[in-house]
């Protein structure tokens, strides 16, 4: 089975543009290319991986196309497009003759909280579908209602949660969130990311003990056949390093069947994404 990392990021450090990386994580502050992270990939045995934006702009999108065309392991393309925008199905269109753009995320996070309920924002993410587009929901905890009436109102869209919606685990605060994504798990039309825990959590001090309620949550929510396993490298360093983020989700899935582990580490991102065209 093909092995998967559903959810990682690249770029060139810019200091005016990357204002989301704060002097405390300051080991994020230089560029993050491709010819690093394959490395990481051969220890722990990842074939291959999806690309996501973190930065708003097209210039990203094509940033992340240009570098997938060079490296292959670089399976799918995770972008953005101005949801708002009068013309875009006209970007869609252009951005679609790529082989490996699969997918559109907005950091809704930074956004009001309402932001994902409304019209004109809807209507935006209702165009996916018609071009097989998938998109990332990207969300803190109390955004979860938001991200709810979302899929509910778009049915036919295929949506992915990103890391877990950032529970508050660094308190050991489990509601409304752990409700609130069985409840998202209740839609057909939603899949889960097993992805960027350890950054939830204590930086310094974790411990899995810390992360395996939430991770027993979403588990028994969605199964192994919703979930996807991304590093969110290299915003992982904060916490910890390729090989650890990967053995922490190893680890707990020991327990699975050699199937769903198969699903979980790759199965699921390649039926999701596409990745298989």
């Amino acid at each position: 089975m093909t092995r998967i990392d559903a959810h990682q990021h690249f770029w060139h450090y810019d200091p005016l543009r990357d204002t989301w990386i704060t002097e405390e994580m300051s080991v994020l502050r230089r560029d993050f290319l491709p010819g690093e992270l394959e490395a990481q990939l051969q220890g722990s045995r990842i074939d291959g991986t999806v690309a996501v934006q973190a930065d708003q702009s097209e210039r990203e999108t094509e940033f992340l196309l240009a570098l997938a065309e060079r490296h292959p392991f670089i399976r799918g393309v995770v972008g953005w497009v101005d949801l708002r925008a009068p013309d875009m199905p006209d970007r869609l269109e252009h951005f679609s003759a790529f082989e490996r753009f699969r997918g559109v995320r907005h950091v809704a996070q930074a956004e009001p909280d309402d932001f994902l309920t409304r019209d004109d924002v809807v209507r935006g993410i209702g165009q996916l579908h018609e071009f097989g587009l998938t998109y990332d929901i990207l969300v803190y905890a109390h955004q979860l209602p938001a991200a709810l009436t979302l899929v509910q109102r778009l049915s036919d869209q295929p949506f992915v949660v990103d890391h877990l919606a950032k529970p508050r685990i660094r308190e050991g605060v489990m509601q409304p969130w752990a409700e609130q994504m069985r409840e998202l798990a209740r839609c057909p039309n939603v899949w889960c990311k097993v992805s960027g825990l350890v950054t939830e959590a204590d930086w310094v001090g974790w411990h899995p003990d810390d992360l395996r309620p939430y991770l027993d949550v979403v588990f028994e929510a969605f199964g192994a056949g919703r979930l996807m396993v991304g590093s969110d490298w290299p915003v992982c360093l904060l916490a910890a390093d390729y090989a650890r983020v990967v053995e922490l989700i190893e680890s707990y899935a020991a327990h699975l069947s050699a199937n769903e582990r198969d699903v979980l580490f790759g199965g699921t991102a390649v039926r999701f994404y596409g990745l298989e065209r």
